[in-house]
Order: structure tokens, then sequence, then C-alpha cells
């Protein structure tokens, strides 16, 4: 693994005094460091760098070498992702063994560690480096949790310094200060204040942890540091020396608040008349998408993308002993991926010959734009959004048995609950008529029955109290014709008047079948009108025409009388 130079900018130095250091750090460029990624795929994780942008030519003749092509476009834009990556956990794992702590006269930490100070203990603290598998979820503004798989590793850097006293000299006595020995005893994971994972004293603790049945938590790094000194005191010129030894503890700590992403999905089944199957899924918070099929090429997905990023509170780290300190660009930093709602929205894949959208919702959202920071360049949603909470599909075929649930945190799968045995909705054909019920000659009244196609029951879509079974929402169809929307009364009928002439078409749009039982699906119905229909239509034809061409005959009269008055040879005479 190839280590990052440590750079060091000193402004000031004066002993006794802290010092204060400053760095500008910047992620490593690709293809310098593995850390078990390719170029192209650390070329992705950097979402939260300036993209300053620089051709080929420019990056040959800075670097002496050529970029691959996923490299140049990271270089100008930031990458994301249909799924959840692995990228980033492979990173930090990695990047994780480079973090060293500083020996017993110096304390290692980020800017932002808790410090403590005990007894003989100085600078310390338990600072947690990254928990994964997990994802930051950006819902809205002011909402950002970071979900975390039930079954993951929490990484912490714990470091100290040892203040051993000065010696003194009090008359004839003298006393000397020695430190025998130092250590991290223990280190402890704790949720909700139980311990749930404990490992011997190290620096870089890495706790294997396994949480069930937990919505939320609030995950804590202890650590329990401990150090012994001797105090040695000597009276005059006496040989004999007083040996003490001093022992001191204390125990830092850093919190996290976390969601458990333990999702459940719950499915909901249809058959289609012609043969197609319909499936819906439904989870109470953001989920990833759905595979149809065993090959799993066959799938759709909600409204979320996914992007990685550096947590840049990593970037530098300050290194302190009893008289300055130092700020030095970190050898370790962590990446997290991150879930957004993209503006691309819910997509089915294949894209063309793939399944059908029927239904999407979820809760309404204001849009989490000022969570992401700043240098991210996404196509976040820049407006309110419905998250995909339930999605709805209509395909030629599905492979129920193999369905699977994907969720934003990478390896988080869904268990599916299964719908009751003889639950599945059948989809029932309708029968849809239109016609003409009056006419005169400048407008018609259409009246349009809907009738289930089996039963010769009335379609009733004007019923307020009919509920949607999975959000509770109304969900009722509607006909249109022409430019106008209707809902047929409790006897399948609905009337709609026209005054242009033309062919109508009636067309019934059935809404999910989610939210109806029986479920139907669409019907279209036509309906010809022209004034002309009628005996009406025709004398006020008749009449308009005659009213149009009354000028003409007037004129065809006067010239006629005109001709016959002088004769066609004195005219002639006049108009030589």
């Amino acid at each position: 693994m190839t280590h990052r130079k440590l750079s060091v900018l000193m402004i000031g130095l004066l002993v006794t005094s802290l010092v204060t250091g400053s760095v500008t750090a910047d992620p490593p460029r690709p293809g310098t460091e593995d850390n078990g990624l390719t170029e192209n795929e650390s070329a992705t994780l950097w979402s939260r760098d300036a993209d300053s942008y620089i051709s080929q030519a420019e990056y040959r003749q800075q670097y002496g070498e050529n970029r691959s092509a996923v490299h140049q476009v990271a270089n100008g834009t930031d990458v994301t992702f249909k799924r959840p990556p692995a990228t980033a956990a492979t990173w930090t794992r990695n990047d994780f063994e480079d973090l060293d702590a500083g020996g017993a006269d110096t304390s290692v930490h980020p800017p932002h560690a808790d410090l403590e100070d005990g007894v003989f203990i100085e600078d310390a603290h338990a600072t947690v480096f990254a928990v994964q598998p997990s994802t930051r979820g950006h819902l809205e503004s002011g909402e950002n949790p970071l979900y975390i798989a039930p079954n993951g590793t929490m990484r912490g850097f714990v470091d100290y310094r040892v203040r051993v006293p000065n010696g003194s000299t009090s008359g004839n006595t003298t006393i000397e200060w020695s430190l025998t020995e130092h250590e991290i005893e223990e280190v402890r994971l704790k949720k909700d204040g139980e311990t749930i994972a404990t490992q011997d004293g190290s620096h870089t603790p890495a706790l294997n942890y396994q949480i069930e049945d937990d919505w939320s938590a609030n995950l804590t790094l202890v650590a329990e540091i401990s150090v012994r000194l001797k105090k040695m005191t000597r009276v005059g010129d006496s040989d004999q020396t007083d040996i003490t030894y001093r022992t001191a503890s204390h125990t830092v700590s850093d919190a996290l608040n976390v969601e458990i992403y333990d999702l459940s999905a719950t499915r909901y089944d249809a058959e289609y008349p012609n043969g197609d199957a319909g499936v819906a899924m439904f989870q109470s918070r953001p989920w990833q998408g759905y595979t149809l099929t065993e090959s799993e090429n066959t799938r759709v997905r909600g409204v979320w993308r996914f992007y990685t990023a550096r947590n840049t509170n990593w970037d530098t780290l300050v290194r302190s002993n009893r008289t300055n300190s130092a700020t030095v660009e970190s050898d370790a930093i962590p990446v997290y991926v991150h879930a957004y709602p993209s503006r691309i929205g819910p997509r089915a894949e294949p894209v063309r010959d793939g399944p059908e959208i029927i239904d999407t919702w979820g809760t309404d959202r204001s849009s989490p734009v000022g969570t992401i920071g700043e240098n991210i360049n996404i196509d976040i949603v820049n407006q309110s959004y419905t998250t995909t909470y339930g999605v709805a599909v209509r395909a030629e075929s599905i492979d129920r048995d193999t369905l699977q649930v994907a969720g934003i945190v990478r390896s988080v799968n869904a268990s599916i609950v299964a719908p009751d045995a003889g639950s599945e909705r059948q989809l029932r054909r309708s029968d849809l008529a239109v016609a003409v019920l009056q006419q005169n000659e400048s407008q018609a009244t259409l009246r349009i029955e809907l009738r289930d196609n089996q039963t010769g029951a009335p379609i009733v879509l004007s019923d307020p109290n009919r509920r949607y079974p999975i959000s509770g929402n109304t969900r009722d169809g509607y006909i249109t014709v022409g430019d106008q929307r209707v809902e047929t009364n409790a006897s399948g009928v609905a009337i709609v008047t026209i005054d242009e002439p033309g062919i109508y078409t009636a067309r019934y749009h059935p809404g999910s079948w989610l939210g109806h039982n029986p479920a139907y699906v669409g019907e279209t119905a036509t309906a010809r009108w022209h004034p002309l229909g009628t005996i009406d239509g025709w004398f006020a034809f008749i009449f308009e025409v005659g009213w149009q061409l009354i000028p003409f005959v007037v004129m065809f009269y006067a010239g006629k009388q005109l001709l016959r008055m002088l004769g066609p040879e004195e005219i002639f005479q006049r108009n030589p």
C-alpha cells in the first residue's frame, strides 16, 4: 500500500506555547494509491473535490502519464450510480491501515475530535472513523440520517499523550518522575448504553457488530486508557531512594446517531386479462429497487441515486505534544456512500421492452439540496418530490419466487412479506359504450356508460369512500372525452356536452389496481357527431347557406335587369 507523504505547515514556533498549523488537503490523485481499487474505481470516489478540469495534454505534461477515460470524466464532474457501490467501503477499509498513533509524548487526532485531559493523560480522544456498510441519506433539508447495515464494522481512532511531571528539588529532597507503562486497556462499542462488542486495546480498533430488531440507535465508541508512572524520591546525598508508583486511567468516547437499516417489504400481486403480471412493493424507508427475474436483467428502481464522497473532517490531523502542535495531511480518509433523490426519477430496465411502471407513491418532501454541501455536482431534485416507498409495475412475466428488493445500503436486501394465498388481484375487462343522447345544430350530448365485462354491474368512479389500501389516499379512475374529464355516477353513467363536430373517443383510465377491488384494465369507445345528422341541422344548414347567397342573388338579378333594359348592343357601344 502506498502511503501519502505527510506535509506539515508550521505557523510560528514558540516553546511552551501552542502552535496552530494549517494545510490545504486534496484527495489523492487516482491511480497513485490502489487501496484495493483500480484507477477507474478510485476516480469515482471524490465527489467533494473541486472539479477543476484539465485536458489530457495538460495532465500528461504535469504528471508524465496518461489517465483513463473515467478518470478524465471524473476530473470535470461527479460520477453517480444506480446502486450503492462497494468502492467506498473498500477504500475506507484499506486506507484505515495507514492511520498511525503518535507515541507516548504525542497525541494525533482529527481537528473535530473531543479532547479530554486526566491526571497524567492529556489530549486523549476516541473518535469514530467510519461505520460500514452504510449510506448517508439526503431526504430533505435538516434530515440526512446515516443508515447502517444490521451487521457491520465500526472503525475508530484512539490516541493520547502522557504528561510526565517535571522533576523537582526542594531543600535536600529531589523528586524524579518516569513513565513505566501506558496502554489502551480495552475498546468497547455500545448501543444505547449496552455493550455489544469489545476488543483488546488498540489505537485503531475495528469492532464488528450485529444489531437486530432496532429502528434507530446511539452507537458509542469507548476506550479505557491507563498509565503507570514511577516516582523516585531521594533525600540529601543518601543512596537510599524511595520509589513509589502512581497509576491513572481515563475513559474517552465518541457517539454517533444512526438508523438501523433492516428492510422488510410488503408484496402485492395482480394478473391482467391478457396474461401480464403485476407486482407492487412497499417499504416505509428509502430503498433502491427490485428485480423481477432470476437473471436480474429486468428490474425497476425508485427515485434514489448514489454518489461517494470523503468525510472532510479527516482531511487533516493535528499532532500535539507538550510544547506545540502541528497540522498535517491525513494518511487515512474515510469515504461514504450518499443517497439522494434524482431528477431522473423512477426507471424500469430494459428501457424499451422492460416492465412498465404503473404507479409510485410515498411521502412528499422538500428538496434536500441544502444538505449536499459544496463541490457536489449531481442531478439532485431542486424542488419538492415524492419518495418512492411504493412502486407497482406491469410486465409480461415475473418470477415471484426470485424477487429481490435492494436497499440503499450496500448488501442489504429486504425480507419480503408475501401476500396471503388467494389474494392476487385478478384484473377484469370493462365495457365502455358512448352514444349521442341529444343533438341540435349547435351542440350534442353524449351518454357514456361503463360496466363490468364479467358481471355487467356498473363501474362507479365518483365514489369518495374508496380508499387506497396502502397509502390511504383516494384513488379513483376517470374517463376522458376530448379535453374533458368525467366520472361515472352510481349507475355507471356520465353525461358530456360537446359543441364541435367530429369523432370523439371516450377513454377509460382505471387507475392503479392497488386502489380498486375489483380492478379493471382500460377501454375505449367512439361516437361521431355532426349538425347535418339531424333534420333541424339540415334546415339550419340550408338557411345559413341561403343567407350567405343573398348578396350574390341580388347582384345577379340586378345585372340581369340592367342587361334587359339597355340591351347588349348599347352596352358594348358605351364600353368600346
